[in-house]
């Protein structure tokens, strides 16, 4: 395995594959000149001297073409080769291989240029052109296969890997969110009962233990803050980046008219400020289910209802048409049913009996 590592840097490979092609010419000249053969080592030289170009192949592999091009051209114009070499075509490999969009087609153009006219000018048969096209579309052609499919591998080895990451961001949140929310909870109750349990003349002691209690609540609203920013996708961002939240669902409700979707809001009850957490599980619940009832709903229409209670927010959309036939499911109530749930509230899905599908989240503003 580790020969193998070796000889795929890529000096080492494209050095052993100079010396490999270079074998039979080298063995030819020394064959053949001492018995006073200079034709065929000639030809045989021409060859060496195009193969040693191709030790810069990947870092100047337009530079090796023009250089090998010319060496081929001098060598058919002098009869000393009738066709393009095995070093043009690995030359004109790595031009598909290793460049791109316009520089491409400029050097494969005019090396087909070059070839077509000494082919059609010094060749013994008709179709120099013809020979010329198929000799330098090949190589280039399969050039550009391997440079496609080495930059869809590395596209997907990315992206595995970018979604690597987001899935332990996820887990790293739901365990933080499991541990640590259930530990200032109980501490945030245990202070609690102490002072309910206080006599009325423990005034500074009550005052304590209050302070105690906001400060376990600040801590869980921050921890949340945090676990959402955790959370994020890399391809949507924080939350907070984003500026979204319950004041635009009126902006969401438009968007969703312009798309097709006729859809509505009411909103009930005294608005107040959510926090962020909150405030950001709102408007993606939203979002997500009139995306899911654009996507898979015939003939829909949608009502959001928001509800400002004392304690808790309540936010429902609705709508009263048919399953698309060719529906896929996705992962948009997954994310929803997190969202929730990292906010302690609960969430309810389902079609709804007189047809249509129902989204249902009750979000508590405080958790104790």
């Amino acid at each position: 395995m580790k020969i193998v590592r070796f000889f795929r840097r890529p000096r080492v490979f494209d050095a052993t594959l100079v010396f490999l092609i270079s074998i039979p010419a080298v063995l030819v000249i020394i064959a053949m000149v001492p018995r006073g053969e200079y034709e065929t080592p000639l030809s045989a030289a021409q060859f060496l001297v195009s193969a040693l170009f191709l030790l810069m192949r990947r870092r100047l592999p337009i530079l090796t073409a023009g250089l090998v091009t010319a060496v081929d051209a001098v060598g058919i114009a002098t009869q000393l080769v009738t066709f393009m070499t095995v070093p043009s075509a690995i030359a004109f490999y790595s031009v598909g291989r290793y460049t791109t969009g316009r520089s491409t087609l400029i050097t494969s153009a005019a090396g087909y240029a070059v070839y077509a006219t000494v082919m059609e000018r010094f060749w013994r048969a008709e179709g120099g052109w013809l020979g010329a096209l198929f000799t330098i579309a090949v190589p280039v052609g399969v050039g550009l296969i391997v440079r496609l499919r080495t930059e869809l591998n590395e596209r997907s080895r990315r992206e595995a890997a970018d979604a690597a990451v987001r899935a332990e961001r996820r887990r790293i949140a739901r365990e933080l969110h499991d541990v640590v929310a259930h530990h200032i909870t109980v501490i945030n109750a245990l202070v609690g009962g102490a002072r309910a349990t206080l006599p009325p003349e423990q005034e500074v002691t009550r005052d304590a233990l209050e302070s105690a209690e906001q400060t376990a609540r600040q801590a869980m609203s921050e921890m949340r803050r945090l676990l959402d920013v955790l959370r994020a996708d890399g391809n949507e961002g924080p939350d907070a980046a984003t500026g979204v939240g319950a004041e635009r669902l009126p902006t969401l409700i438009k968007e969703a008219k312009s798309a097709g979707l006729p859809a509505s809001l009411t909103v009930t009850g005294e608005p107040v400020e959510l926090p962020a957490a909150v405030d950001h599980a709102v408007y993606r619940i939203v979002q997500e289910a009139l995306t899911n009832t654009h996507k898979h709903a015939v003939s829909a229409r949608a009502s959001v209802r928001l509800a400002y209670e004392p304690a808790a927010v309540e936010v429902e959309v609705i709508d009263d048409g048919l399953a698309a036939q060719n529906g896929v499911p996705g992962f948009g109530l997954g994310g929803m049913a997190e969202r929730v749930a990292l906010c302690g509230g609960q969430l309810s899905t389902g079609p709804r009996p007189e047809g249509g599908f129902r989204v249902h989240a009750r979000i508590p503003l405080e958790t104790s």
